[in-house]
């Protein structure tokens, strides 16, 4: 059996995969509880998770999407521990091919990987850099969201101000990277091109359109539903496009 799916990888894949669902079950039960404490009603509750639940489903399929990538090179089980815990397509693949590269492989993850030695470098390159993030969070976001609070307790309008910027400036960097940005040039269609811009433009319209159902009287259900559901369509029109249009049109990038 090849090392990198082996027994004892599996194994411990499937005790990572236990440990997050644990936790996230953990955290899950207790918020109810807090939830139901403050007087929350049920259905908010069920409402809140039933579309929590659903806004996970596109990322899945993205996360699904960066282990097929990576199984090439490393199996499949590595990237499956990676990604239960932390990680994207973007960081995975570069980390990756920059820990081969190191090595003198060509052809980065393309190339399957046969040396124990060479797949531990990129195990650790992949993880140590992942790192930082979990460690950084828990010792200073509480000191930077007080020290943020209170610059914004005095002055309501500059808060508004401030968070509004927040929330644009997310949005322009998923437009941007629609538009302009630089994929893998390994990964066929990871760069701005004409299914990146589809996905954009139907994800807009999905969600003026959706947002709008929400807004009837008898649809004000659907409004925890719109995200999500604007996510998953612009996903499936991709991939409609995918099939139906020519190979050289669908795959076009002007950012590989």
């Amino acid at each position: 059996m090849d090392f990198k799916d082996d027994r004892f990888m599996t194994l411990m894949a499937l005790g990572v995969v236990a440990f997050v669902i644990v936790q996230a079950l953990f955290f899950l039960v207790r918020a109810i509880r807090r939830a139901k404490a403050l007087g929350i009603e049920s259905s908010t509750i069920k409402n809140t998770m039933l579309s929590s639940a659903l806004f996970t489903i596109a990322p899945a399929i993205g996360i699904v999407a960066t282990v097929l990538t990576l199984a090439s090179a490393l199996g499949y089980v590595l990237p499956w521990i990676r990604l239960s815990v932390i990680g994207n397509i973007s960081y995975e693949v570069t980390a990756a091919t920059n820990a081969l590269e190191a090595y003198g492989i060509a052809g980065g993850i393309a190339q399957e990987i046969t040396d124990k030695t060479v797949f531990g470098t990129v195990a650790w390159v992949m993880t140590l850099g992942s790192i930082m993030p979990i460690i950084l969070t828990p010792l200073f976001l509480k000191k930077i969201q007080s020290k943020v609070g209170k610059a914004l307790s005095g002055n309501k309008a500059w808060a508004d101000v401030m968070s509004a910027a927040a929330f644009i400036g997310l949005i322009a960097a998923f437009v941007a990277r629609a538009l302009a940005g630089k994929g893998a040039p390994e990964i066929v269609g990871d760069g701005a091109g004409v299914l990146s811009l589809a996905a954009l433009v139907s994800a807009i319209l999905l969600m003026l359109l959706f947002s709008r159902l929400a807004a009837l009287p008898k649809m004000k259900w659907f409004e925890s539903f719109a995200m999500p559901a604007a996510m998953i369509g612009a996903m499936l029109v991709v991939m409609l496009l995918a099939q139906v249009l020519p190979h050289g049109v669908a795959f076009l990038e002007w950012r590989g």
